[in-house]
Order: C-alpha cells, then structure tokens, then sequence
C-alpha cells in the first residue's frame, strides 16, 4: 500500500511541474514562431494546461479504467469552476473584459449539453466519442480564426505581458516542450497506476478516486495559474484558463478516451457528477457572461457560494464510499 501512495504522491507532484514546464515552452515557442498572444492564450495555454487531464485519461482508458478516465475529466470540470474559481474569485473579484471570453462562455453550457445527451443512454460509444472531437475540431477552427481576427482583446494583452515575463532562448523552449511532455507522460502513468492500486486495496471505485483525487491534482496547474493571475489583476488570463481546460476536458479528453475504449457510463455519473458540472456551468455562464449591460464577474460572496458547493460535492462523494464500506 505505501508504494502505491508514494506513486500517487510522486506521480502528482511530477506531473504538474511538468505541466508547467510544458506550457512554458510551449508558449515560448509559439512566441518565437510569431503566434498572436490571442492564439497563445486560447490554443497552447488551453492544450497545456489541459494536457494532464488528456495524458491521464487515455492511459486509464487504455488500461480499461473507464472511471478515472471519465472521473478525471468530469471531476476536474468541477473542480475548475467551483475550487478555483471560488478560491480565486475570493483573493480578488474576477471582472470579465474579454469579448472572445463572452462568447465562449455560452459555447461550454451548450457542449455541457450535448454531452450529457449524448451519455444519457449509460453508454460512451466510440460515434459519441467521435461527435465530441468532431465538435472540438470545429471549435478548434473557430478558436483560431478568433485569434487571428482579433488584436486588442484584453486577453490578448494580459497573455502578451504574461509570456514576455516568461519568455526563454528558442532552444531551450523547445527542451521543455518536448521534456514536459515526456516527463507529462510518464507522470501520468505512475499517477494511473498508483490511484488504480489504492482503489483497490480501499475498495472504492475508480471513479470516485478520479472524481477527487486524480482530478484536483490534474487541477493543480489551473488552480496555480488563475491564483497567481488574479493577484496580478489578468482577470482573463484566470477565467479563461478554466474555460479553455472546461471545453478540452468536456470534448478532447473524454472524446480521446472513448475512441480508444468505449465503456458504459455508471447512472450516479449522470444523475450525480454531470448534473453537479451541469449546474455549475450553467452558474459561471449567468454570472460570468453580463447581462442588460452589466458586465460579467464573480463576486466575493459569489466565490464563496462555489466553494462550498464543492465543499458539499466532495462531502456527498465521501459519504457514498462510507455508506457502501457499511
């Protein structure tokens, strides 16, 4: 049992210092490649910081462990909006300036939707799964020709600032491109293996595990992200990490995952976890978006209300595990 609990600690820790070591070198990189900041901060940021989600989850849906596969992204999803939201929104008051952030916000409550119709028969198909990354390819496209479009968006201007405080020589931006995501890999593995052994010796689903565990560790670059940008003010740059790792998780991620190995879908997934995501989402976009022109944020006391919803959330999880024990 202790070595797989060292595995669980090491595997989490390695992963997310090589989450950032990949994002940096990926940003970088593109930087030096002259992609606009706009770009950078929807597409490499977002792919980075969702990386570990990806990398975790298709390990585990390779090995069969369809609840850390499917736990894992669903329980990051909340783990996005009402921890580090919360948490970040609590340290200061998220203002949302930026018009792309606006309009993606009603995207990730309407791709929430289809994926919860697409698995209310129980079952992730591999047509569903290739539904879900039919839509993040075209997602993708329209990512990108906002990114090309736009030039003075605030997003664009906060990431611009963020990646020239972090900017590296070409040579050694590519290093770390291509040593976090070797390092992403492998950190992943021993992740999967390690939380899969625990579940085991404790009796306890998989799911449950990559609902609460392996999600908030997969978290951990988002929450270190937004915490450390809205201390700064980069309102967007925070809000938009969880938006942008929301719609790789809820598309790319759970896509990638049952294209590898369909499985079905437990009915406390649906009834519990995706109706928690569900609300939660529809939540940020009404509080988020801005309407009758006044412009989107969330509060301190709105922060609050998050965090203790996932408070609750995990108190709800826990007490399922202890009521199957009995």
């Amino acid at each position: 049992m202790m070595l797989a609990i060292a595995a669980l600690i090491a595997g989490l820790v390695l992963l997310v210092w090589s989450a950032d070591r990949f994002v940096e070198g990926s940003a970088s990189t593109a930087r030096h490649f002259g992609m606009p900041p706009l770009l950078i901060g929807m597409v490499i940021v977002g792919f980075g910081t969702s990386a570990p989600e990806m990398v975790v989850s298709a390990l585990a849906s390779i090995d069969g462990n369809a609840g850390i596969a499917l736990g894992n992204a669903y329980g990051s999803n909340i783990c996005n909006i009402a921890l580090i939201l919360g948490v970040s929104a609590l340290i200061n008051p998220i203002m949302v300036h930026s018009t792309v952030l606006r309009k993606e916000l009603p995207i990730l409550t309407l791709v929430t939707i289809l994926t919860v119709g697409l698995l209310a028969d129980l079952d992730l198909s591999r047509l569903d799964a290739v539904v879900l990354l039919l839509v993040f390819g075209g997602l993708m496209a329209w990512t990108i020709i906002q990114g090309l479009k736009r030039k003075t968006d605030t997003l664009a201007k906060e990431v611009e600032s963020e990646t020239a405080e972090k900017e590296m020589p070409i040579k050694r931006a590519v290093f770390w491109l291509v040593a976090g995501l070797l390092l992403l890999i492998a950190s992943s593995r021993i992740l999967v293996w390690g939380a899969v052994e625990i579940a085991q010796i404790f009796g306890v689903s998989d799911m449950i595990i990559g609902l609460t565990i392996v999600a908030v560790g997969t978290s951990l670059p988002e929450l270190a992200s937004s915490v450390i940008a809205v201390r700064k003010g980069e309102h967007d740059i925070a809000l938009g990490n969880v938006i942008g790792s929301n719609l790789f998780n809820t598309l790319a991620v759970v896509g990638i995952a049952g294209s590898i190995h369909p499985f079905a879908v437990e009915p406390e997934t649906l009834s519990r976890d995706m109706a928690v995501m569900g609300a939660l989402t529809v939540s940020l976009f009404l509080i988020g978006y801005g309407f009758r022109g006044r412009q989107g944020r969330i509060n301190r006391f709105e922060g609050a209300a998050l965090l203790l919803v996932y408070v609750a959330y995990t108190a709800w999880l826990i007490s399922t595990v202890l009521v199957v024990k009995t």
